[in-house]
């Protein structure tokens, strides 16, 4: 069965072969089932999420989304407590209370404009996380498969989370999530459930996006373009350019003033679509199959534009 095809095949490309995987539909999917899991888990109620955080426009994903614009009064339910990325001490507070049933972070922030956790933070965390019995989620759905130059983002950190949640990436543009679930979790029969996740059609999708994936050495490859093009953009040395962050292929470039001017030059002068963040930030996500010639054209007319 494809399903189980694609289980055996992902666990020893993204290092997790010992958790389970449930194939769902979408993103904001599975951090629903990621939260509802740890609920039942440890019978809490309240969630830890990161300012600028973005996971969703379903009820619970919503409710850990940091951004007024999209929380509806139905979904804003007192549950959430949102802290400053990298504030370990303010995370650590809030998890010595007892209280939270999960903590939910992007190791790199996508919608809030490619801001990253670092080691240390991430490490004090998810110890926290452990001593308090709080379950930890990394949300890979944007960072993840491969983007960063690493399958996942928080394997740049040194942490092993309780529950990951992935899409995007996973399907290559088809519809199709995935929650993978520690060992730790005992499987209950009911309790997670899902009318079109795992069809055959999303999982042969799935496959043959691991083939390319492991056949065109993708996740090495975003990593070193993805090093060039913030080396590349770091050496314009322009007064335009107040910033640049990420890894691999997921970059962020802040500027000095709005986007708006330079990301429409770049459309519709040069034909490049960038991304946005705020009111500032440029954010790169190109394809895994990115080269170093496409990344050098779009330095030459990035370059160009901002001059």
């Amino acid at each position: 069965m494809l399903q189980r095809r694609l289980a055996e095949r992902l666990g020893p490309v993204c290092g997790y072969d010992d958790y389970s995987l449930f194939l769902i539909n979408s993103g904001a999917e599975a951090n629903e089932n990621a939260l509802k899991l740890a609920s039942f888990t440890n019978g809490r109620t309240r969630v830890l999420s990161a300012q600028k955080a973005f996971h969703g426009r379903t009820s619970l994903a919503v409710e850990v989304t940091n951004n007024p614009k999209i929380i509806a009064p139905i979904n804003d339910n007192g549950h959430v407590t949102y802290l400053p990325l990298n504030d370990l001490p303010a995370w650590e507070a809030e998890l010595a209370k007892g209280d939270v049933c999960a903590v939910i972070l992007e190791c790199i922030q996508g919608v809030g404009g490619i801001q990253m956790a670092s080691a240390e933070f991430a490490q004090g965390v998810a110890a926290a996380c452990k001593r308090y019995g709080t379950i930890l989620i990394c949300d890979e759905i944007q960072c993840g498969y491969g983007r960063s130059g690493k399958f996942f983002a928080h394997q740049w950190l040194g942490i092993r989370p309780d529950i990951i949640t992935v899409a995007k990436g996973i399907g290559n543009g088809f519809p199709m999530g995935a929650v993978l679930i520690g060992p730790q979790f005992e499987a209950v029969y009911g309790r997670l459930g899902t009318t079109f996740g795992g069809n055959h059609l999303a999982c042969a999708a799935a496959l043959a996006v691991l083939d390319v994936i492991d056949g065109e050495g993708l996740v090495e490859n975003a990593r070193i373009v993805g090093d060039h093009l913030i080396d590349a953009v770091r050496g314009l040395n322009s007064p335009k350019i107040k910033e640049v962050r990420g890894r691999g292929l997921m970059i962020g470039i802040e500027l000095t003033e709005p986007y708006k001017e330079v990301r429409q030059r770049l459309l519709f002068d040069e034909h490049v679509f960038t991304g946005c963040a705020g009111t500032n930030v440029l954010r790169l996500l190109p394809p895994l199959c990115l080269g170093l010639n496409e990344a050098d054209e779009f330095i030459e007319k990035f370059n160009k534009v901002i001059k």
